[in-house]
Formats: structure tokens, sequence, C-alpha cells
């Protein structure tokens, strides 16, 4: 009897179901506890990549100490403008909101999305959610930011709306810090800094409905084949008489909401000047505001809103300083 021949499934089922994502921004289900006293995210538009040239960091790396060339992201991260601060209580699924507390004078572009509320008690909702602090109800702080696409290169007015949960010992001291971000600008060097790790969300490019070949990767059939070589050789057994979850079918192919683990930033700076190339980005232009650069690919195309955040599950004894960069590429990408 002869060896069986070795023929794993083609197509991977880690990212089941894939259906299409319900909005273009990522949602994050779940945050790092970490105490220091900051917000844990961020957000950004994709511009494009380029390359840079840098010293390897790493220790017991072949290439360590030495100057390698690596892929990078650059995303614009226009200041985000912190609209409210909500409060979450426990409650018997989860998380609950109590109170919500909002700015006096939020930006004029929010009535884009949301509707403003001509006359609104600030100090009422305040007096609220801080009997809420005192009472040891409240156990997680969040706050509503709202992106200001009007300083980049978006040629959009229209604002997004994210949610970034706060990092802190207490939720006391948490509070505090809240209230001081109120209504006031917070910028991408506030929340990050070089040489650190970052966790990307962002929903991928959409492709359509396509068939099992392009969106499983199975094999295409001989040319004998009576109704087509472009699907499944069987749609499964007999029993159990239905088809089951894991034959590759047609569907939705892209647009899905993916996370990518532990990108380390190597650059952040206000000059755009610095990481544009000659021309701007393809499909984007060139920076104008503030920028973050990443090592490697991120998920979604260009222009694709970005939520960053802080690791969440970083491996020990990767170096955390800033890189030495000898050189960033500003190449044209026009062809020119």
């Amino acid at each position: 009897m002869g060896k069986r021949p070795h023929h794993p499934k083609r197509g991977s089922l880690a990212f089941m179901p894939r259906t299409r994502a319900p909005r273009a921004i990522a949602h994050v289900r779940a945050w790092p506890a970490d105490a220091s006293l900051r917000l844990q995210g961020f957000v950004g538009y994709k511009a494009g990549m380029t390359q840079v040239f840098t010293i390897d960091d790493r220790k017991g790396s072949l290439t360590a100490g030495q100057e390698i060339c690596v892929p990078a992201t650059v995303i614009e991260a226009p200041p985000l403008v912190v609209c409210a601060i909500r409060l979450y209580g426990s409650g018997t699924r989860g998380l609950n909101t109590l109170t919500e507390v909002w700015a006096g004078e939020p930006p004029k572009e929010l009535a884009r999305v949301v509707k403003v509320p001509k006359k609104y008690d600030q100090q009422k909702a305040l007096a609220e959610a801080e009997a809420l602090v005192k009472d040891d109800k409240v156990k997680d702080l969040r706050v509503i930011s709202c992106t200001q696409p009007h300083f980049s290169n978006m040629q959009k007015k229209k604002p997004d709306v994210v949610e970034i949960r706060v990092g802190g010992s207490s939720v006391e001291e948490r509070w505090n810090y809240c209230r001081g971000l109120l209504g006031k600008q917070v910028r991408v060097a506030d929340v990050f800094k070089e040489g650190e790790y970052v966790d990307v969300l962002a929903v991928t490019k959409g492709k359509g409905f396509q068939g099992p070949v392009k969106r499983w990767g199975i094999k295409i059939l001989p040319r004998k084949q009576d109704d087509g070589s472009r699907q499944v050789g069987t749609l499964g057994p007999w029993k159990p008489p239905r088809i089951m979850w894991t034959v590759p079918g047609s569907g939705q192919m892209g647009y899905n909401q993916r996370t990518e683990f532990n990108k380390r930033v190597l650059k952040l700076g206000s000059d755009g000047k610095a990481v544009t190339p000659s021309g701007g980005f393809l499909r984007y232009g060139p920076i104008r505001n503030d920028f973050i650069m990443l090592m490697g690919s991120i998920p979604g195309p260009t222009k694709r809103l970005v939520h960053l955040r802080q690791p969440i599950r970083l491996p020990g004894g990767m170096p955390t300083a800033p890189l030495s960069i000898t050189h960033i590429s500003t190449a044209s990408q026009q062809g020119a």
C-alpha cells in the first residue's frame, strides 16, 4: 500500500466569515490594560508607502548594526478634537453607557455628522458625571474625538468620529485627565513616540463579488469538466446532507476589518516635505500636516481611515528606542 499523498486544504479559514465590514471605520473591540495616563489610540489617513534606510537595532539579527532598507507606510494624522467624555458602568452583558459630557463649543464641522444641540448645560452634565465617579459606579472612561480632514490632503470637510480609551491607574485620575482634554486638540506626538510599537486596525480594500478560485485559491479543474473548471470539485459528503461552511464558495472578497499587531513607529513629524515623494503620493498628494511613519505595510487602500492602538500583546525583549534613520526615499512615484 502506497504512502498517502500530502494534500492540505487550500484556502485559510482563519478569517471566516469573510463578510463586508459594516462601515469603513474599524471598530476597536479590545484595549490594553495600561497604567500610563494617556490616550490609547489615534487615527489618521493612509497616504502611501515609501522606503527607508535605517540601522538595524535588533539583538541577534543577522544584520544587527548594519544599514538595512525597509518598506514604510506614511499616515497623515491631523490633530484630533476631543468632543465628549463617555462614562461606562458594568452591566449583565459587559459595559453600559452611563452618561456623556460634551464640549461647550464643539467644532463646526461636527454638525455634518451628528445633530449638535443649540443649548447644552455642560456644568450640569459635569456634576452628574462627577457624582458617578465619586460613587464608584464608573468602570471605564473613553473620549469621543473627531478628525479634522480639512487640514490634510483628504479634500473633504466631513469629519470621522471615533471612540478612544484613556489609560491610567485609577478612574478618578483618568476622569481628571479627560476633563483637561475636553474641547482641546490632541496631536499624534502626544500619544505615541518614535521607536515604540502600535497595533493597526483598518478595513481592507474591497474587491466585490468573486468566485472560489480567486477568493479561496482552490485548484482550477481540468478542461473536460462539463459544468466548468473554476469551481469546487465536490460540495461535500452525503451525510450530513447539507453544504458545510468549510466548502469554498463565491461571495464578497475584501472590505473586511483586519488587525495587524506590533508595527514599529519609524518617525513622527509635522513637516510633510521630509517624507513626501516628488510630485506627492499616488492618489493622495503631499503631506500637509502631522504624520506618522510605520515599518511595513498596513491594511486598506489610500485615503482609508486607519486606527492606531497601543500594542495589546507586545512580545518581550523588543527594542523600543528611536531608530537611527539614514535616508528616506522621496523619489517620484509618477515615473518622472
